[in-house]
């Protein structure tokens, strides 16, 4: 793909969602006038990113070393719990909580800077805090927010090798802090004691936690499935009532323009009407003018022969 190309996406993934349809169906079309149809193709398999995605692609963008940061701090938080480390895994989970705190605060500071009139909207910031918290425990989700093409938020739904210290952005007190270490600290006594259950050929506490979270998963994604094609209908129904009155519109502008074409015709007939007339009557103001100047010459004519008709009278011997 050409690096203008990629200049471009990166464009698209770089500003505001609520220009990024236009933007891309703009690009599309300047791609398949050029004829570079896979350009175009490419372009159009592009989707449209939540608020909450361009956020965290913001930061990939032009922040790429906090997102590198992320990253590496995920490969060690797994080490640590791999390995049942408790006091590197309380070390690694206060910065885990340094750095999402310090992403979702870059994020919310760079849209700003891109549009100050965001400092006074509700910006979902929760969203972003879920995303960043779920690249942390999944390298997969990790490289997606890499590479800032993100198109909706990400959660993590708790499944992996070994329980997951809670990851939330707060500033904790430090009873709370020690209360957080006391959890993390039970959270590895419990998969130990499942790895022992999974031994002895019974089903473990983490698998039973894993079913009811899969099932969790199934129904909220039936759920959502459901809701999709109910809006899904709504959408084709919308869209087929609008397409009949932009068809009608369409139909009324071209019976319109026909209109217009056929008034300018006529104007253009009773202008070439109104010439020939003009023509016309410059034609017969000079006949009257010729007529008036024979029409004068005749008066003068029957005045002079009057006169000397009127002399020859006076001449004539009295009887």
């Amino acid at each position: 793909m050409p690096a203008s190309t990629e200049d471009l996406i990166r464009a698209l993934y770089e500003a505001p969602p609520d220009g990024f349809v236009a933007g891309r169906a703009a690009a599309i079309a300047e791609a398949k006038q050029a004829g570079d149809t896979e350009t175009a193709r490419r372009l159009a398999a592009l989707r449209k990113p939540t608020v909450a995605a361009w956020l965290v692609n913001l930061l990939a963008l032009r922040r790429p070393e906090l997102i590198d940061e992320l990253v590496e701090l995920s490969t060690a938080l797994r080490s640590a719990q791999r390995g049942l480390q408790g006091e590197q895994l309380r070390e690694l989970s206060t910065q885990r909580r340094q750095v999402v705190s310090a992403l979702v605060n870059a994020a919310q500071r760079l849209a700003i800077e891109d549009d100050p009139g965001l400092r006074s909207a509700k910006l979902p910031m929760a969203e972003v805090e879920s995303t960043l918290t779920a690249a942390l425990a999944e390298p997969d989700i990790a490289e997606q927010v890499r590479s800032g093409r993100l198109v909706k938020a990400a959660t993590y739904a708790g499944f992996g090798e070994v329980p997951r210290p809670r990851l939330r952005l707060v500033t904790a007190e430090p009873e709370e802090q020690e209360a957080e270490r006391e959890d993390e600290e039970e959270a590895a006594r419990g998969y130990q004691e499942d790895a022992g259950e999974a031994e002895r050929g019974r089903p473990s506490a983490l698998e039973e936690r894993k079913r009811r979270a899969a099932e969790k998963a199934r129904q909220e994604r039936a759920e959502r499935r459901r809701d999709l094609k109910r809006r899904l209908t709504t959408a084709r129904s919308t869209e087929a009532k609008t397409r009949t009155r932009l068809e009608r519109a369409e139909a009324a502008e071209r019976d319109a323009a026909h209109a217009v074409d056929e008034i300018e015709e006529q104007l253009a007939e009773l202008e070439r009407q109104r010439i020939v007339a003009q023509a016309e009557v410059s034609r017969r103001k000079l006949a009257r003018r010729s007529a008036e100047r024979d029409a004068s010459a005749a008066r003068r004519e029957v005045g002079d022969v009057e006169a000397a008709l009127e002399d020859l009278d006076a001449e004539e011997p009295e009887q």
